[in-house]
């Protein structure tokens, strides 16, 4: 599983926006590989931030 993969699982597991910290925590993830993967997620239209520093599945 990438880090994308896991990213979105973590999202998915929590069913509420969080942020890239929180995110890292529960996907056992490195903080910068989180941010990497959110940025790509968000690029490609799987995650949006509804509110600053905030990420949702769409």
């Amino acid at each position: 599983m990438d880090s994308k993969e896991k990213v979105l699982s973590a999202m998915k597991k929590s069913g509420k926006p969080m942020k890239g910290g929180e995110i890292a925590e529960l996907s056992g993830i490195d903080k910068k590989e989180v941010d990497k993967a959110i940025k790509s997620l968000v690029a490609e239209g799987k995650i949006r931030s509804p509110q600053r520093c905030y990420y949702s599945l769409k």
